[in-house]
């Protein structure tokens, strides 16, 4: 079940896209929409459980907002959202799913095309029935046409936090089923890909049917598949597809092997049993001519059967992880204990939803050795920062006691269409670190964004780019850029790129990852959080970092404060 925060802030995201489509507010009042959605997402109590005067407590929630707020909560709906919706041509909500396509060209797509869905809208493409509309050049139909194939991609999956949720609240409760001896998140959730299709749980148990049983009945299945002996498939109120598949526990080790994937890897790994006379399928590695079954419990000792050493999840995808491991080449892997600090992380002071000391406060429960509040510069506007307000949040957090953390001051620059950052040098190196991040400009041609970004990596006070594609997942698609090139800007500057753990962002991908680190490039793995509750999110970064095959020596935030400290002054120097 998703939490209350997580409807209720979709329900004002879209009262704020409909609110733009109809006129029917100002600018400033869209963006209150904006921000009470996010705060309310990011709100670490489950609104559900609060009355009006706690839900007034959440920043940027004011008495109109909260009025809505009760409104839902009490009745399941938002009248003000109900009659905006009736406003709407009912062909451009279905078009304002295409990433990129704001909510006012959907409707004038739909009145002036006379199209109704994503399908129709393409096939008007096809057909050249965009041109020489006003407001839609040649550019525009690619970047729709783009949009939609992006939507097709992501098409019935979700994001991995989501996907995590279910399937951690699935886990919880039927490991409790008398019986259940083992019981696992499976396939691409335990693989930590960005985006889920559908969600895998493999459980051990010697009778198969009281956790079958058990499984139908939970709250969170709303629809039951299929079911048998061995595999029950549901599907949540959301539409996420769940199987739970059930081994006995002698073949526990195989069984996870098989259903973790990826299919690709799994090939590779038979291709070599085969090599070997052997066969190896889900409940065990046996000698081919014999039938005699060799092992089966634990998936350590499948993979030194198959004289391999055991390969970590998040690099089961055939990218040379099989090549390595024979060569016992494979990487020590960053993990999160390996974390020593947090670079990128924002307060209520702009976009946040939590306070400086609260924040602080959460950093060192993560048990972080440094911490790096870095909240957004003037220069994207609707954050109303200023110098003043930076330079008097840096006192601020001078005077704070965090133990034995240490405490360092920092901002999240913007990268403009020419690559230029908010402040400069002189002030710029008042900071201990900076962030600097695309938040505009989407649509620059290539040799535009990646020129954008060399001459971001040049600027000397520049230490990470954030969240380097700017891509929203399912929503915004990747900025367009010779990633080589800026790989090799990133390297030669002593500019980090950061692995965003905010899961509608993953950026950078795992398949960049890969290619950067091999051009020298060193990250960071930050939250991004904008309240107390993300700092939860860094287990996804640290998944995405993995499947990049990074290691301490290439995290600039797993490293000593001195390092740090270092590569800092190096740029500057």
């Amino acid at each position: 079940m998703p939490r209350a925060n997580d409807t209720v802030a979709a329900l004002l995201e879209e009262l704020a896209d409909l609110l733009a489509v109809t006129g029917g507010a100002d600018s400033f009042k869209i963006r209150a929409y904006d921000k009470a959605a996010r705060a309310v997402a990011a709100y670490h109590e489950d609104i559900s459980t609060l009355d009006a005067a706690g839900i007034g407590q959440i920043p940027n929630v004011g008495k109109s907002m909260t009025a809505k707020v009760v409104e839902y909560l009490e009745t399941g709906a938002i009248g003000a959202l109900e009659e905006l919706r009736t406003r709407i041509p009912p062909g451009a909500l279905q078009l304002m799913e295409i990433p990129g396509l704001g909510p006012k060209k959907a409707v004038t797509l739909t009145k002036e095309l006379d199209v109704a869905t994503v399908e129709e809208l393409a096939a008007a493409i096809e057909a050249g029935k965009l041109d020489g509309l006003p407001g839609f050049g040649a550019k525009t139909a690619d970047n729709i046409l783009h949009g939609i194939e992006l939507l097709r991609r992501n098409e019935g999956r979700v994001l991995i936090d989501t996907a995590t949720a279910v399937a951690e609240e699935i886990v919880s409760a039927l490991s409790q089923v008398p019986g259940c001896v083992s019981i696992s998140i499976a396939g691409s959730l335990r693989r930590f890909r960005d985006s889920i299709g559908d969600v895998d749980i493999l459980a051990a148990a010697e009778d198969s049917a009281p956790l079958m049983e058990a499984f139908k009945a939970l709250p969170a299945a709303s629809e039951v598949i299929g079911s048998g002996p061995t595999k029950t498939s549901i599907r949540t109120r959301r539409g996420l597809q769940v199987d739970l598949r059930v081994v006995p526990p002698a073949a526990w080790g195989a069984a996870l092997q098989y259903f973790t994937g990826s299919k690709a890897h799994n090939i590779r790994v038979r291709e070599i049993a085969v090599h070997a006379k052997l066969k190896l399928s889900e409940y065990g590695l046996f000698d081919a001519e014999t039938g005699d079954l060799l092992v089966s419990q634990t998936e350590e000792e499948v993979y030194e059967r198959l004289g391999l050493p055991w390969i970590p999840p998040t690099l089961r995808e055939d990218r040379g992880e099989i090549e390595a491991a024979l060569r016992r080449e494979l990487p020590a892997l960053i993990t999160e204990a390996d974390l020593r600090g947090d670079l990128h992380t924002h307060t209520d002071l702009t976009d946040g939803v939590s306070p400086l000391d609260k924040m602080v406060a959460a950093a060192i429960d993560r048990g972080l050795e440094y911490y790096a509040v870095t909240d957004h510069a003037p220069n994207l506007v609707m954050q109303r920062m200023t110098t003043e307000k930076m330079l008097a949040q840096r006192a601020e957090l001078r005077s704070l006691d965090a133990g034995s953390m240490t405490l360092l001051h920092g901002t999240e620059l913007n990268i403009d269409p020419l690559g230029q950052v908010d402040w400069d040098g002189d002030f710029l190196a008042g900071f201990d670190i900076t962030v600097a991040s695309v938040h505009s400009h989407f649509t620059l041609s290539s040799p535009e964004q990646t020129q954008r970004l060399i001459r971001a990596c040049e600027n000397a006070y520049v230490n990470i780019i954030g969240h380097p594609r700017a891509r929203m997942i399912g929503k915004r698609p990747p900025i367009d850029a010779d990633w080589d090139a800026v790989f090799e800007a990133a390297a030669a500057t002593g500019t980090a790129l950061e692995v965003n753990s905010f899961p509608d962002r993953m950026d950078l991908s795992d398949d960049l990852i890969l290619r950067a680190k091999r051009r020298g490039v060193k990250f960071a793995i930050d939250t991004d959080a904008h309240s107390t509750r993300h700092m939860r999110n860094i287990r996804f970064g640290i998944g995405t970092a993995q499947r990049g095959w990074l290691t301490v020596d290439d995290v600039i935030n797993a490293w000593p404060l001195s390092r740090l400290r270092a590569f800092v002054a190096a740029k500057r120097s």
